[in-house]
């Protein structure tokens, strides 16, 4: 089985074994080149030195011989001579001549062993010379010394010492002749036991550098050895890192190859198949998210209980509404209407989207939004409402150019235009509906008097009135008309309504005018003073001709000359009177 496909406890052991395996070997190898050098080492110090040594005291023992023999013949020459030590001399110089013998064997012994030995690498043909030159040394020592001993010691019990002087000459002579022979051959054993030393010191160099060598390779085999190995364990933990980091992005298109059997690679497939579960996730959220709002799928993901147990909230309601949307609807095929009613919705909804609002639904060619917690902050809901409404009014001219060009006819039959109610106010949150169809969405006062709003702009002529609550939010971040009181069924007292304008400081000199003179006008009407409300509000006409609640109040002052209001009246208009 491939070293991959190991688990990565057989992994980590495999690594250790190795490891010590290469360590294992470097030991052997490193005993192995040591114990060659201590063979080495062995030889020169057990037979190479030892046999120097025997040659040097050959050399010595052949001058204690000399010496011995002088002794002995002096003690003979002496007028009284003493047998008994004439015998010791004797013994001295017999003992003497035996030693140098054995010296000589001993060396030619250690010689021959240095030669027999095949562990060692020595020079057997010079160190075979040098044991022949002792041999023949000897053999002619012992020929030469043999006749001439007999001949000195006759000579000497005959007391012919002329003679014998002569013969201990000649054997001075031969032993300096054979000291001689020594001399060289222990010079020759001298450069054999240095040959012998730079064989231990190179062998020793040797087995340093080699040691050193085989620890490298051993180092590199096993770093390579370990790198291979554990890189097989951590470019897959990268990889499922870079695939982690790639889902935290929220990216789940990446998948991790799954190059290894071990747990890692266990982990990989488990990695892969939670990406397909979260691809998957995904598609049924994007899915979900064409027909509920995003925020709201999100919301609901993270905090399920706020869909089943609802919340109280303070919200901002958006109703908008087409214009003339049953009159164009009914000289249109069904087809055509669906790809009118499409782009509409679409060009709408980007202001709401962009404006950070929730869409809840279409309803026929309304749209309803709303804005608030916890999607927003508490403080941004009328502001945000009110700039979407802003920018959704600013797409009007562009969809009125549009909206022909996409049917493939000269003009709509019915020009288009919006309508926008907004209202600010406590709603409940939650999903409502059955147990077979839930909804998540908000109800409560604030949503009914948006849709009212939204209704109420066909009466004054506009495209956006919002309730006073959200104008009291908004404040001066927003340019707003007060067009009049509404008394709204089902509440007690009526309440101001506003249109919205321009952004702030956006407004021109002549929509300055318009709002300056009208409410100027408004609060001649609400005292009953028509004939300066009527003046105000033709002064208002003059500064934008066409101006839609200018010329509602005017009907009105005119329906309230005709038919003057009771005494309670309070200069509210009664919803219900629609």
């Amino acid at each position: 089985m491939p070293i991959f496909n190991q688990s990565i406890r057989r992994k980590i052991v495999g690594i250790a074994l190795g490891l010590i395996v290469l360590m294992l070997v470097t030991s052997i190898l490193s005993m192995v080149m040591s114990s060659q050098v201590g063979v080495l080492l062995d030889e020169l110090t057990n037979r190479y030195i030892p046999a120097y040594g025997d040659l040097a005291r050959a050399n010595i023992r052949s001058l204690e011989r000399s010496v011995a023999l002088r002794r002995m013949v002096m003690m003979k020459m002496q007028a009284s001579s003493d047998e008994e030590a004439y015998a010791a001399r004797l013994r001295e110089f017999e003992e003497a001549d035996r030693k140098i013998e054995e010296e000589a064997e001993g060396a030619r012994k250690l010689i021959n062993a240095i030669i027999d030995d095949p562990r060692t690498p020595s020079d057997n043909a010079a160190l075979a010379r040098i044991e022949i030159r002792i041999e023949t040394a000897v053999t002619e020592l012992r020929r030469e010394l043999n006749e001439d001993h007999a001949k000195l010691l006759k000579q000497v019990d005959a007391k012919q010492m002329a003679e014998a002087r002569g013969t201990l000459e000649h054997i001075d002579a031969i032993r300096d002749q054979f000291n001689q022979k020594f001399d060289a051959i222990r010079a020759d054993m001298l450069t054999q036991v240095f040959a012998a030393t730079s064989q231990v010191i190179g062998h020793q160099r040797q087995a340093i550098v080699v040691s050193g060598i085989v620890t490298l390779l051993a180092a590199i085999v096993g770093f390579a050895f370990a790198l291979l190995v554990s890189s097989g364990i951590t470019r897959p933990v990268r990889l499922l890192l870079a695939g982690t980091r790639e889902v935290e992005a929220g990216r789940f298109d990446k998948t991790i190859a799954v190059s290894t059997q071990d747990e890692i690679g266990e982990l990989a497939a488990a990695f892969n198949r939670m990406i397909e579960q979260l691809r998957h996730n995904e598609r049924i959220r994007e899915t979900f998210g064409r027909y509920i709002d995003p925020k709201v799928v999100q919301g609901l993901i993270e905090r399920p209980e706020v869909a089943i147990d609802g919340q109280r909230r303070v919200m901002t309601i958006m109703f908008c509404d087409m214009s003339g949307f049953t009159s164009m609807s009914e000289g249109m095929t069904p087809r055509g209407l669906v790809k009118v009613m499409n782009h509409y919705f679409t060009v709408m909804s980007v202001p709401i989207r962009s404006n950070r609002g929730v869409i809840d639904k279409y309803i026929g060619d309304a749209i309803m939004a709303y804005w608030g917690p916890p999607f927003i902050e508490e403080d941004e809901p009328a502001l945000l409402a009110g700039c979407a409404a802003i920018d959704m009014a600013d797409q009007v001219p562009a969809l009125q150019k549009q909206l022909p060009d996409l049917l493939g006819i000269r003009a709509m039959p019915v020009p288009c235009d919006l309508r926008i109610g907004i209202a600010t106010g406590e709603v409940l949150t939650g999903s409502i509906g059955s147990e077979l169809m839930m909804s998540f969405t908000v109800m409560g006062d604030a949503v009914n008097l948006a849709s009212r709003l939204e209704a109420v702009n066909k009466v004054y002529g506009t495209r956006i009135l919002i309730a006073q609550a959200t104008a009291d939010a908004i404040g001066e971040r927003l340019e707003l008309r007060e067009i009049d009181r509404l008394a709204v069924a089902g509440q007690s007292a009526p309440q101001a309504i506003f249109e919205v304008m321009a952004r702030a400081g956006a407004l021109t000199a002549a929509q300055e005018g318009l709002r300056a003179h009208y409410a100027e006008a408004l609060a001649a009407y609400r005292a009953r003073r028509f004939d300066e409300a009527r003046a105000a509000f033709n002064a208002a006409l003059e500064a934008v001709p066409g101006d839609g609640p200018s010329r509602t109040l005017l009907a009105r002052i005119a329906q309230f000359e005709a038919d003057p209001p009771g005494e309670g009246w309070d200069g509210a208009w009664r919803l219900e009177q629609k």
